[in-house]
Order: structure tokens, then C-alpha cells, then sequence
């Protein structure tokens, strides 16, 4: 009973502050980008997850299922792209292009290893509006400054699920094979390129038009010019003024010329496995190889949000990014700098408790982060506590202090001690510790 659910965490001190300053440091880039923050229901209609263009067939098996009183079959949110969609869709005056971002828990009951849980914080940046590069552009170069800003060297890997649509049927592939052909290619990395050539061929692919896209796969994966990786692949398929090929072509020239062009790879391997994607698709990897899983990734998604307000025909340009924040975590909780622990202690001697709360409400209006110890300590136990945590000041209250209104302030780097009005200690503090 006094278990954890399986693939759930509980986080506190230095775990859950390391979390919390991660998710500042994220927010202040969104600011700076123009995002706004929105929060979406976590319960949901289970009809909206697993309508088409949600999740697809394996994310919906995964999604946490359950009914109200009242019999209604409803699910817990598996993503933030599907509530979001649903957001946009229902709010037809909000301003478009609309910029969001969002932190948020999301559940699906799937494998659970380093970096993967069942119950996990995601956090999304949407731009709904804009239909050219520019949005997936922008996107990226939000992604490399979040990963840049928190030390984790990436690449990001990127498609366009149009583009490779076009390109299979070229090789080779049945049209009515190719989004599950789509799928079986984005395990590559994982399982290799013997079992992927096995499960096309369960797929109903042929032995020939099989051997052709793994060839052409594995030598663009080897390549690291992005440009000439997807020339060769339209040259060898003769598609290189296909729609999809055009839409990969505006990305390249784009991300060259901001000056992503050194993190961004080309992969045609890559489609994510959620089916609402309908264009450019990217995902964050560790630039080391020491975390092999993904740290985030999104795509183009125009049709879904169309499809939920009742109006397939009409298409709502929309592209997003997701970050996973308990991977990423596992990557930088061994960079991120120590907790900052209160500067400053006061301690109450004898029966000085409601004196010393005083005096501690006085130093924190002041902006100064402080720590009171418990009535009835000792207090050779509280300085000891307070110099192993690194504060660098402590307020010692008795008996005779709290009836002249004075303090002993004690510099716990300097080894000095000296009585004080309170005032007068206060301007200490202050003049070293802001």
C-alpha cells in the first residue's frame, strides 16, 4: 500500500528543486520567444483521444481509460497536442498566429526504463497560424537554445512525412503500405536494419523495393551534409519537385541561414510514431550518445485541429515541439549547479520564539531568503546544520536581545560575532548578500 504505482515518481528537496529551476530557466525562453502559457484538462473525453488524427492505433493502447457516474467513457490525456487541438478548436476568436506553451502530467501505460515513466511531466511550445517554414524554423531554434541553456549538446533530427510519403511510393512501396512502412522505419536505430527489413516483409513489402529504401536510408544516415543526403534521394527517385521535396528544400535553406544547420540532420528514416503528423517532424537527441532515448520532438500537425471543430476541409496551421522533462532531467541533474540553501538562520534561544518569527518576516521583506530554526533547539545543533548547509549569516535571539530589540549577528565565513540593533543587522545582510 505504501508503494509507488509502477512507472510513478514522487520528487522532493534537491530532486524536485533542480526540477523546478529546470522549468524556470524553460519559461523564460518561451517568454523571450512569445509564448504564452495555457493549461488544458487532464481528463478527457475518450472519444476526442482516439479520434482519427489523435494518437494513432499504439499510443491509444497505452492511454489510461475510466467512466464517470454518470457511464461516460472518458481517458487521461497520453500528450498535450490532442487537449491543445481541441483548446483551438473550440476558441474560434483567439488571435491568430497563437503562440502557447505548456507544462503539464500525462499518463500511458507503457515499458517504464531510465528517462520513461507512466506518470510524466511534458511540456509543449505551439504555434498555430503559420503555414511556412518559418514556424518550424523558429521552433528549432527554441529547442537548441532550451537544450544550449541548460548544458545538453543535441542533434536534431528531422523529416517531412509528405516528402517521405513521395519517396516510397518511388522506391517502390504500395501507397496503401506507406504510413505503416513509415512506422517500421523510424525503429531503425532501435532494433536495426535486419529487423526492419523483416518487418516490411511481414508488412507485405517486396524483397527489392525493401532492400532499395534501406540502402538509400542507410547511406543519408552516414552522411552528414543534409542537403546532399536528401539531393541524392530525390535524384535517385526522380522527385525533387514533388510537393513534399519543396517543403524540404524551404526548411534546409532556412535552418542555414539562422544558423542551425550544424545541429540540424536530415534523417528519412524519421516519421515519430503519432499519426496526426502531416509534414516536417523532428526529435532531440544526445549529441554524446550516452542517452540513447529521444529528449523531444513534434512536427507539422495541419489537419487535426480542423477535423475536431467539425471542419476536415479546412486546415489549421499548426506545429509544435514537446520536451521530455524526465529525460532531460536524467542528463543534467549531474551539471546543474547546487541547490541554494537560506543565507541566513535565526535561532531563538529560550522562550524568544514569537520574537525570533519577528525578526525572521523582517529579513525575508527584504528579499532575503531565510531559515528559522525550531523553538527549543540547541543551538550548537543549529549553527552546526547551518555552516554544513552553506549559510552564510546567523541571527541569534535570546532572552536579553529580545528585550533591547538587538541581535547577535554572527558571519559564519568571517568567524565574527557582534550584538546589533535589528535594523543595523539587517543593513548588514544586506550589503553582502544582495
Amino acid at each position: 500500500m505504501m508503494n509507488n504505482v509502477k512507472g510513478t515518481v514522487d520528487y522532493y528537496g534537491v530532486e524536485q528543486a533542480q526540477r523546478s529551476r529546470m522549468i524556470r530557466r524553460m519559461e523564460e525562453l518561451f517568454a523571450l520567444y512569445d509564448y504564452e502559457e495555457v493549461e488544458t484538462a487532464i481528463l478527457n473525453e475518450k472519444e476526442l483521444l482516439t479520434a482519427k488524427y489523435s494518437g494513432g492505433d499504439e499510443i491509444v493502447q497505452e492511454m489510461y481509460t475510466l467512466s464517470d457516474r454518470g457511464q461516460r467513457e472518458l481517458g487521461l490525456r497520453y500528450d498535450l497536442t490532442v487537449p491543445f487541438a481541441k483548446l483551438t478548436a473550440a476558441e474560434a476568436g483567439l488571435p491568430m498566429p497563437f503562440r502557447r506553451y505548456e507544462f503539464g502530467k500525462v499518463f500511458r501505460d507503457g515499458p517504464v526504463k531510465r528517462g520513461r515513466l507512466r506518470e510524466f511531466t511534458q511540456c509543449d511550445v505551439d504555434a498555430v497560424g503559420i503555414a511556412g517554414p518559418e514556424a518550424e524554423a523558429e521552433l528549432l531554434l527554441l529547442a537548441a537554445r532550451v537544450y544550449e541553456q541548460l548544458g545538453i549538446p543535441v542533434v536534431l533530427r528531422w523529416n517531412n512525412r509528405r516528402f517521405l510519403a513521395e519517396w516510397l511510393i518511388a522506391a517502390g512501396i504500395a501507397e496503401d503500405l506507406s504510413l505503416t512502412v513509415m512506422l517500421t522505419l523510424d525503429k531503425i536505430a532501435k532494433i536495426g536494419r535486419d529487423a526492419v527489413r523483416a518487418e516490411l516483409l511481414e508488412k507485405g513489402v517486396t524483397p527489392t523495393a525493401a532492400d532499395t529504401v534501406l540502402a538509400a536510408i542507410t547511406d543519408d544516415l552516414q552522411d552528414k551534409e543534409s542537403s546532399v543526403a536528401f539531393e541524392r534521394l530525390c535524384t535517385a527517385c526522380n522527385i525533387g519537385d514533388m510537393p513534399g521535396a519543396r517543403e524540404v528544400r524551404s526548411l534546409l535553406s532556412l535552418l542555414d541561414s539562422v544558423g542551425l544547420s550544424s545541429i540540424c540532420r536530415f534523417d528519412p528514416s524519421l516519421s515519430r510514431g503519432l499519426s496526426f503528423y502531416t509534414g516536417t517532424v523532428y526529435e532531440a537527441f544526445d549529441a554524446s550518445g550516452s542517452y540513447t532515448s529521444s529528449l523531444g520532438g513534434g512536427g507539422r500537425y495541419d489537419a487535426i485541429i480542423g477535423q475536431l471543430a467539425g471542419n476536415p476541409d479546412i486546415q489549421y496551421r499548426a506545429v509544435g515541439f514537446s520536451f521530455g522533462l524526465e529525460p532531460m532531467m536524467e542528463i543534467v541533474r549531474e551539471r546543474l549547479a547546487p541547490i541554494e540553501t537560506a543565507p541566513v538562520i535565526v535561532v531563538p534561544i529560550g522562550s524568544t520564539i514569537a520574537d525570533a518569527m519577528r525578526v525572521t518576516e523582517a529579513i525575508r521583506s527584504c528579499g532575503i531568503r531565510t531559515k528559522l530554526s525550531p523553538a527549543g533547539r540547541k543551538v550548537g545543533k543549529a549553527l552546526a546544520s547551518a555552516a554544513s548547509a552553506g549559510s552564510r549569516f546567523a541571527v541569534l535571539i535570546g532572552e536579553d536581545e529580545a528585550q533591547s530589540d538587538t541581535v547577535q549577528l554572527k558571519d559564519m565565513a568571517a568567524r565574527t560575532e557582534e550584538r546589533l540593533a535589528v535594523e543595523e543587522a539587517i543593513y548588514r545582510m544586506e550589503q553582502v548578500l544582495l
